[in-house]
């Protein structure tokens, strides 16, 4: 197990490396540099001054010297300013990295407890009534657009009925402490969370049932009906923890892409987590505060591949790493 560890970790490396010079790459294709952007904001700036600058920023060398530069920096932890914030890009992303934790472990300790939760007992009375209104809510969680779903919330909740705030992370410029900050920040989680619950749990509806389905047709189960286990022992010990090994893959996923910042959820209320720093520093070309992004986002995905791998492991005793 061990050996095999190393050996993922040391593939995570070889990922992280490949994946980190094509985002560097396509960030440099994107029209005019930070220089540029400059320039086009002060008419005074002369053609030497744009030269000068880009011979002091590194812009005018080859992509492959600027990401080489730019590589040696991020090993040694050295990730650059924001040109969009003027601070350093760790003083913007430790806060946006703590908000989407927020936001997204509530969003997946929810949507997992129930979407499994429906998807089984759907599995377990097969074209009952039940089954039929969760496939109907799983197809048209799995069909709805991300922002439509928030736009549809924020117009329901907030200019309608005007419960919730229609985005934000907290109130501005309001010093709270103790439990009426943690229930101003909750009150600007809730929408958010509540829109990617909803795609989330229709997802976990639809795979739980599909498992759990196969997994009570094998013969194991029948056999266990037939030496008289009950009825929970063979849901559960014997049916349940051999359906867990496809939705541990579906949640694993999810959590990466979660965890990574759901953008357009994010976008759509101005929540200010890892999300929206993504797409803001993209939209202002903020070159180093975008590129650490996406390899937070790259090792989350990684990571998150990982942990579902040594979680077969425990869950199929058959399933063994060497």
């Amino acid at each position: 197990m061990t050996n095999y560890i190393i050996r993922r970790l040391l593939q995570l490396v070889v990922v992280m490396f490949v994946l980190s010079f094509i985002c560097f790459y396509v960030m440099t294709l994107m029209p005019g540099d930070p220089v540029d952007i400059m320039a086009s904001s002060n008419p005074n700036i002369t053609s030497e001054d744009i030269a000068r600058l880009k011979t002091l920023y590194g812009l005018d060398k080859p992509v492959s010297v600027r990401y080489w530069n730019w590589l040696t920096k991020f090993v040694q932890g050295d990730f650059g300013y924001s040109r969009q914030y003027r601070v350093p890009v760790t003083d913007i992303i430790g806060p946006r990295l703590i908000n989407t934790f927020i936001l997204a472990g509530v969003a997946l300790l929810i949507s997992v407890l129930i979407g499994v939760a429906i998807g089984v007992k759907a599995a377990l009375k097969p074209n009952s009534k039940f089954d039929y209104y969760a496939n109907l809510f799983a197809f048209a969680g799995i069909s709805l657009p991300s922002f439509w779903l928030a736009i549809m919330l924020i117009i329901g909740f907030s200019v309608k009925f005007k419960i919730f705030p229609a985005g934000g992370t907290q109130t501005v410029g309001v010093q709270l402490e103790g439990i009426a900050y943690v229930l101003d920040r909750l009150k600007y989680v809730i929408l958010p969370a509540l829109s990617l619950t909803l795609l989330q749990m229709a997802v976990y509806v639809r795979y739980a049932r599909s498992a759990m389905m196969e997994a009570m047709r094998n013969d194991y189960i029948r056999t266990a009906r037939a030496k008289g286990l009950d009825a929970f022992r063979v849901t559960w010990i014997h049916g349940f923890r051999n359906a867990l090994i496809p939705i541990i893959t579906v949640v694993a996923l999810s959590l990466s892409f979660l965890f990574s910042g759901a953008i357009i959820t994010e976008t759509v209320f101005a929540y200010q987590g890892l999300g929206k720093l993504v797409y803001d520093s993209i939209i202002a070309n903020d070159f180093n505060m975008a590129m650490v992004s996406f390899m937070i986002s790259i090792a989350m995905v990684q990571l998150m591949s990982l942990v579902a791998d040594l979680l077969y492991a425990y869950v199929d005793p058959r399933i063994s790493y060497s």
